[in-house]
């Protein structure tokens, strides 16, 4: 993946049309389905396993945005700067990356054996939810791969110097596909999946994240003033 049209439309064509569709579509999205921005909750029809698996998505999930943030975002010579020993970063991001991808990767599929086991969740469940849910599966678990399994066994891999300079090129309009060319399979499939995923978010019910009240994630109903009927309140399933 180092000669021909395939990298350069790889790492330089097609991000950008993620990106593009990625904000476009969340601007048409909100404007023409107004309603339509939630998650379409079914805890109301299965709680047991979403119990367990929501939190464990959910808060991985939160762990890997960040871990990603200071990966991607802050550029190697500030770590230098700041004094940080790549074996002490690689070893935080190998041990956080890995308990947070792992249980980011649980989550998921606790919820999509809830999806498959539980009728009535089934049953409300279209093919862009699973669709989603199989995009996160592959992200999550290809990241996971990524950080973790070849890191300890191939050798720490120093994305900062390749993988994040390519990303914040894209934003700089400057893109350099090379880069992420000579990055290992693993990683490109990683970021590969990570753009198919900006690409449907806004079609899907991934949108609702935009929205979503920190309450949520540790309480299980919201309540609310039943309108017209004084001091009386009724659960909203979340």
């Amino acid at each position: 993946m180092t000669q021909g049209w395939w990298p350069e439309f790889l790492w330089t064509v097609f991000p950008y049309i993620s990106l593009t569709v990625f904000f476009g579509g969340h601007v048409v999205r909100y404007a023409t389905d107004r309603y339509g921005w939630s998650s379409h909750s079914s805890q109301i029809l299965e709680r047991r396993i979403l119990r367990w698996a929501s939190p464990l998505f959910h808060y991985g999930i939160i762990l890997v945005f960040f871990g990603h943030v200071g990966g991607i975002a802050v550029p190697l010579a500030v770590y230098r700067a700041m004094g940080v020993p790549p074996e002490a970063y690689h070893a935080v991001a190998i041990g956080v990356g890995g308990l947070s991808g792992a249980a980011t990767v649980a989550g998921l599929v606790g919820l999509i054996w809830r999806r498959l086991s539980v009728r009535r969740v089934r049953a409300t469940t279209q093919g862009a939810d699973w669709l989603v849910l199989v995009l996160l599966v592959a992200v999550a678990a290809s990241g996971w791969l990524a950080a973790v399994v070849h890191n300890l066994l191939v050798g720490p891999y120093e994305y900062r110097a390749s993988i994040a300079p390519w990303f914040r090129s894209l934003f700089l309009l400057h893109p350099r596909p090379e880069l992420m060319a000579g990055a290992p399979l693993i990683f490109q499939v990683h970021v590969a999946l990570s753009f198919v995923l900006y690409l449907v978010w806004p079609f899907t019910r991934l949108v609702h994240v935009w929205s979503l009240p920190l309450a949520y994630l540790t309480r299980a109903t919201i309540l609310y003033r039943a309108r017209g009927v004084p001091g009386r309140r009724r659960p909203a399933a979340v």
